[in-house]
This record gives C-alpha cells, structure tokens and sequence, in this order.
C-alpha cells in the first residue's frame, strides 16, 4: 500500500469560499462547516453541467 502524503496548509479555494471546510468522519460521513444549500447554489452559478449540455445540444 502507498504512504499517505502529510498535507501541508489550507488548500486554495475561491474567494465566496472561504473557510470552506469539510472532513470525513471515521463512519464514511461527510461533515462540513458550509451549508449545504450554499453550496449547491455556488456550483450552480459556476460548474456547468456536461450531461445537461450534451442533451440540450441534441
């Protein structure tokens, strides 16, 4: 098995998120500090969609 790489510092996010904080627990839960909501709306705004694209395309 690979060693785990030692994570140094806070990774660069995008400036509407920051303090964007997320972990996973040792029963494979997802707990963040952001509302999930929040979240959502902030993919919206700026990921498009490749499935949705392809389909309106066709």
């Amino acid at each position: 098995m690979p060693k785990k790489m030692n994570k140094k510092g806070k990774p660069i996010v995008h400036e509407e998120l920051e303090g964007f904080d997320i972990k996973v627990n040792e029963f494979g839960q997802i707990q963040g500090n952001y509302n999930i909501e929040d979240l959502n709306d902030f993919l919206d705004k700026n990921i498009s969609d490749k499935k949705i694209q392809n389909s309106e395309e066709e």
